[in-house]
């Protein structure tokens, strides 16, 4: 190959030979007598999950009709010429099989995830290699073709480094794995889905629900109105499915955002504990503390060990983990005296208590803080988490500083990138 501009292909296996598939469409297929047979229309690979896809045949148009062809009937295959080891092929009009992907009719010219710089690219030609064991793909150009490609060449990249998504319905659930979007993190996905089109985003989304943590965290990363979009077109149980493992402050926005007619329902379909947190912040205003605080913290006796505390951190498995970077403690009527971070925690003697670890009178805010006040506090004071109390100085809830992030940026802002 010339003009290649990006990374070469690197292979796992020793290769004899690569084709380009742009190259190899409408050739006439001949047999060993040189007798034209028909023309080539695509080529059928099987994807594989932690190597090269394999091409297992070939679709020729013969006489009208689109007729399999298995690879091993390939004699000779290059530019030119396409010889099969036979004429006697199977007359039976061509039915893909599940699992089977169509180089032209489901890559040539369809977008694929970009892994390894996480986006949508388009598959303008792909190259096929041969192997000891067959022909497999092996690298895909994703420069557009036009007067610019002319002058630059082809941009060839691995094909390790994306994810197909086929969206042949008939296939999908032999191709639920991730793949390459494990490598992904939830934002990025996120993000992914809010390009996609509405057929992408239903292989993407088929994907993610194979992990059902990874899917509640991807639905708290992406846009609102996106999410609740996407929550509207599941059932009511499936809806709490996905709340029932998200973040108790992002399950309570999703549940807002649903039609009223159903919010009730779903949430009664939430396991307990989930559905006594989201009751508590839906008593408050949105954009205020107690909207945007999460109900998981770590409040302990003022007496309590350091040793005490990390025990009950490391036993806090069902909390949110930004919640618990601080550890708060209260004296015997309840009211919040003091906080420790977790690192403090670590450094100190075990048996120290927190009476005599805490930073006394914590800053805190109460349930009506706007925002403007609370990234005040944090910015002032530079907290990871700031405690939210009632007017009895009772702990009711904490701030992290990712939320408010979140809530401080524009919308327009959260998408942005490089």
């Amino acid at each position: 190959m010339t003009g290649v501009t990006d990374s070469q292909p690197t292979p796992t296996a020793e290769f004899f030979g690569t084709l380009l598939l742009s190259a190899l469409l409408r050739r006439t297929a001949v047999d060993g007598a040189g007798q034209g047979l028909g023309k080539l229309i695509d080529i059928i690979v099987r994807l594989r999950e932690d190597d090269y896809p394999a091409v297992t045949g070939l679709v020729a148009e013969i006489g009208g009709r689109e007729l399999f062809i298995p690879a091993t009937e390939i004699l000779a295959w290059d530019h030119q010429r396409l010889e099969l080891a036979s004429a006697r092929l199977d007359l039976r009009q061509f039915e893909r099989r599940p699992g089977e992907v169509l180089l032209r009719g489901d890559v040539l010219g369809h977008r694929l995830v970009d892994i390894e710089q996480p986006g949508m690219v388009t598959a303008h030609d792909v190259q096929i290699s041969r192997t000891e064991d067959g022909w497999v793909v092996t690298a895909v150009d994703i420069h557009p073709r036009g007067v610019l490609r002319r002058r630059i060449g082809h941009t060839w990249r691995d094909w390790s480094g994306f994810e197909a998504l086929i969206g042949h319905d008939g296939s999908l659930p032999s191709r639920t794995r991730m793949g390459g979007l494990r490598r992904l993190k939830p934002a990025q996905l996120a993000d992914l889905i809010e390009e996609a089109s509405d057929r992408e985003q239903r292989e993407l989304l088929s994907r993610v629900h194979a992990n059902p943590d990874l899917e509640a965290d991807v639905f708290e990363e992406l846009d609102e109105d996106e999410a609740s979009d996407l929550l509207e077109a599941r059932t009511d149980a499936q809806i709490a499915d996905v709340l029932g493992r998200m973040r108790t402050d992002d399950a309570a926005d999703a549940l807002l955002d649903l039609p009223q007619e159903r919010r009730q329902v779903v949430l009664e379909l939430l396991p307990d504990i989930q559905r006594q947190k989201i009751t508590i912040l839906l008593g408050y205003q949105e954009a205020t503390a107690g909207g945007l605080m999460s109900v998981d913290s770590l409040l302990v006796p003022s007496t309590s060990t350091a040793a005490d505390v990390i025990r009950a951190v490391s036993q806090a498995t069902q909390m949110q983990s930004e919640a618990i970077v601080v550890a708060f403690c209260h004296d015997e009527l309840r009211r919040l005296v003091g906080a420790v971070s977790l690192v403090t925690l670590l450094q100190s003697d075990p048996l120290l208590t927190m009476d005599a670890l805490a930073e006394p009178n914590p800053v805190h805010v109460h349930p009506d803080a706007d925002l403007t006040e609370i990234t005040l506090a944090m910015a002032d004071y530079n907290l990871l988490v700031l405690p939210v109390l009632d007017h009895d100085d009772h702990l009711i809830g904490v701030l992290t500083i990712d939320d408010v992030l979140e809530a401080a940026i524009a919308p327009e802002w959260r998408r942005r990138r490089g």
